[in-house]
Order: structure tokens, then C-alpha cells, then sequence
């Protein structure tokens, strides 16, 4: 089954008209994108990009075999044009099968918006799902399987071959699909419905790749089913970064497609600091419903879990879910109090050995783990100098810390005024 996408933006297209930001400037060549249309065998077209008819000989290709035009969303402003010879475009009804003469097949699925995802099977029995702009799945429940509307990669058909979603517009959507099996490590899910919220530049596909997903230029032909080299997805990540900085930012948007993260807050909280309460509240707002929350310093055990399984650990049965640990300098303080890190006479006497023992039993629960993880961590070493030989001792040893921890990383990143420095991997 051959897919052509005809357009891969947002329903406005990318760049906007008349739009001066930096997505929509940084558009140009194989970055601007038409909104998003799909012909499938030269026979399905769905949605309607501006001017099809064009985008399809732009493409190498032809409308006059379509038998077919499914609308996957509403469409606002003025009509769109239906070249002559096309059939009337429309839409099927959730749950509802469709068959063409030729062999496919089409089954629509319920959405979280108003819209219609399609899932189309080829004659030879490869599959593909198509989620429209800013679309989520409706009715999947667990592990184990789907409830309403379909969505059975977690059963008889198997993960799908071809993803085409809103990766970064709602990467729980990836996240659902993940959780039911519907997508797995093989399954090439590829980004559409781009608009211009999207970074700019080599920045889009950075994003993209760090969650297992990629972006193609308008006109490029897909063989449902054929084998692509999905982006290779990292089982340990360090991401650092000053205050401020985006760092958490950064390792949120890591995880956020997919299901199940266990987040791991060190700093716990502090009784009569407002603070600090509003920076944990901030933090608990931006995290996905669906990820699960424990406060603790004792990561070791956490780490030593089996991360068995497919893709980044969460296929189903047996995957531990992702471990998101925020972060190893508010750990390092924990740990400095607790052997008495802070007194000199202390440290001299046995805390610096004790430091030395907890740092290195958590750098090697690091390099045997068999989850997948990503950790933050605060770059101090680049400021002022602390005054206090206690402050001095903790930028020191968070030096040594984060360089230990990252030595053990197949990627660490500097995040600095919001942008991530590939600095390994």
C-alpha cells in the first residue's frame, strides 16, 4: 500500500499567510507545508489540500483513479475545491466499515474532538491510522485492550504499520496508542497537521526523532509495511541546564508521548515556603494526567527495576514504565545532609567518604539499569564562585556528580535560554 502525502501542515498551511514568526519565516523549501492530505493506491484521497490537483502532479501522481474522498475533520473557512471528476467528498460514521472494490478497506474511529480517524488496510493486510488535526484517540482504557471505536493494536491485528498523527500538538495521542499496543518500535509514526507552533528549523525533527517519530516533505510517497529505521531512542538521557533554564521543560517534552512515566520528585516539599510551592504546583500543571508521581531520594531501588520490553520499555506485557527524576542536585543536597556533607570537620572525618559511596552506588544502578530513563540536573560549575567552603563543596561535587551520571548516558544535553545542545548522542 502506497501513501503519497499530497500536504503535511496544519488545515492553514505552513507558513501562514501574512505571519512574520520565526516557524513560519524559517518555512521555505522542504519545510513548507500544504495541510494535510493522504492519497492512498492512487484510489483513497483523504482530506483536501489547496489545489490537489497540483499537489498531486507536484507529487508525480494522478487524481483520475480516486474512487473515493473521506473528510477526516470540519473544514472553516471558504470551500474547498473539489477538482472535477472526484467523487463527493465525505465522512463515516464512527465504528462504521467502508469497502472498496479495489481491496481496502476503511474503518472510522472516535476521536476525542470533533473529527473521524481513519484506519485503512491494504489488500495484502498492512494497516495505517489516520488521526486528524489536533485528534487524540477516543476509548482506549488499558494495557490489555480497547473499549468503543476500535483501536486494536493490543489484539488480533496487531501494532499498526504506519502512524499519521499530531505528534507534537498532542503527544498523548502517541501516548494512548503506545499504552494499547497499537504502536510499537516498529511502527513508522510520522508527524502531519504541522502549523506553525511548531520550533523552527532542524529543531522540529530534533523533537520529533527524541520521541520516536519523524517529519517528511510534502510529496513524499510511504510504503505501508515496508521497513524504515525509526529514530533510536536513547535508554538513558541526562539533560542539564541553569536556572530557568528549559531543562525540565526539556525532559517533560522527552516523555510526554509516552504512557505511564513515573516521575520522581527529589525535593519533596517544605512547609512555609510559598515559594517553593508554587514552582512544585507549576511543575505538577505541566505533567500529563497520566503519569504517576512519588517523592523520594532513594532512586537505586527505583533503577534496579526490570525495564523488559519494547520501545523506550512500554510495550506490553512486562515493560516498567519510564522514570523521569527531577532533580540530581536537590538528591545531592538530601544526601550531603545526611552525612553531614555541610560541617568540615564532619566532611573530613567520614562524610566525604560516605558522599563518595551513595554517588557511586547511584552511577551504578545507572549503568545496569534496564529501564528507560531521563534525568535533570542544575550545571553550576559556570557561575560565581560560592563564598562559603560548604557551597563551594556542593558545586564541586555536583560537578562530579553530573559527569559520573553522564558518562553512563548514550545522550546528555545542555539546555541554555530554552534550546537543547546535543552534547552526546
Amino acid at each position: 500500500m502506497d501513501v503519497t502525502l499530497l500536504g503535511t501542515g496544519a488545515p492553514l498551511g505552513l507558513p501562514r499567510p501574512g505571519c512574520p514568526c520565526a516557524a513560519c519565516a524559517t518555512a521555505v523549501g522542504d519545510e513548507a507545508r500544504a495541510a494535510t492530505a493522504l492519497l492512498v493506491d492512487g484510489a483513497l484521497l483523504i482530506d483536501l489540500t489547496p489545489g490537489p490537483a497540483f499537489a498531486a502532479a507536484r507529487a508525480g501522481q494522478s487524481l483520475a483513479g480516486v474512487r473515493q474522498v473521506l473528510l477526516s475533520h470540519p473544514h472553516e473557512g471558504p470551500a474547498m475545491e473539489v477538482p472535477a471528476g472526484l467523487p463527493t467528498p465525505g465522512r463515516v460514521a464512527d465504528g462504521r466499515e467502508l469497502a472498496l472494490l479495489d481491496g481496502h478497506r476503511i474503518r472510522a474511529l472516535a476521536v476525542d474532538i470533533p473529527g473521524t480517524a481513519y484506519e485503512i488496510s491494504g489488500p495484502a493486510g498492512e494497516r495505517l491510522l489516520y488521526l486528524p488535526p489536533g485528534a487524540a484517540p477516543a476509548g482506549l482504557v488499558d494495557g490489555n485492550g480497547v473499549a468503543g471505536g476500535g483501536y486494536d493494536g493490543a489484539g488480533g491485528n496487531g501494532p499498526y504499520d504506519l502512524v499519521l498523527l499530531d505528534v507534537l500538538g498532542r503527544p498523548d495521542a502517541l501516548a494512548r496508542l503506545r499504552a494499547s499496543g497499537a504502536v510499537d518500535a516498529a511502527t513508522d509514526v510520522v508527524a502531519v497537521h504541522l502549523d506553525h507552533d511548531v520550533p523552527p528549523g532542524p529543531e522540529l525533527h530534533r523533537r520529533l526523532a527524541a520521541v520516536g517519530a519523524r517529519a517528511v516533505p510534502d510529496g513524499s510517497s510511504l510504503v505501508v509495511g515496508e521497513y524504515h529505521a525509526v529514530p533510536d531512542l536513547p535508554r538513558r538521557t541526562l539533560v542539564l541546564g541553569g536556572a530557568r533554564s528549559g531543562k525540565s521543560v526539556e525532559a517533560e517534552r522527552r516523555l510526554a508521548a509516552f504512557p505511564d512515566v513515573l516521575y520522581v520528585a527529589t525535593g519533596g516539599s517544605r512547609d512555609g515556603d510559598a515559594d517553593w510551592a508554587a514552582r512544585v504546583s507549576l511543575h505538577r500543571e505541566r505533567r500529563p494526567s497520566s503519569w504517576r508521581t512519588v517523592e523520594t531520594c532513594d532512586l537505586v531501588p527505583l533503577l534496579a527495576e526490570d525495564g523488559a520490553g519494547g520501545a523506550f520499555g512500554t510495550d506490553r506485557p512486562g515493560g516498567v514504565p519510564p522514570l523521569l527524576i527531577d532533580c540530581l542536585a536537590l538528591w545531592l543536597t538530601h544526601v550531603m545532609d545526611e552525612v553531614g556533607a555541610w560541617d568540615d570537620a564532619t566532611w573530613e572525618g567520614g562524610g566525604r567518604k560516605a558522599l563518595r559511596e551513595r554517588t557511586d552506588a547511584l552511577v551504578a544502578a545507572v549503568r545496569a539499569t534496564q529501564r528507560p530513563v531521563v534525568a535533570v540536573s542544575n550545571e553550576v560549575g559556570s557561575g560565581v564562585v560560592p563564598a562559603t567552603p560548604a557551597g563551594r563543596r556542593f558545586r564541586d561535587e555536583l560537578g562530579r556528580l553530573n559527569a559520573s551520571f553522564g558518562a553512563e548516558c548514550e545522550q546528555v544535553l545542555l539546555v541554555v535560554a530554552g534550546q537543547a545542545l546535543a552534547l552526546r548522542g
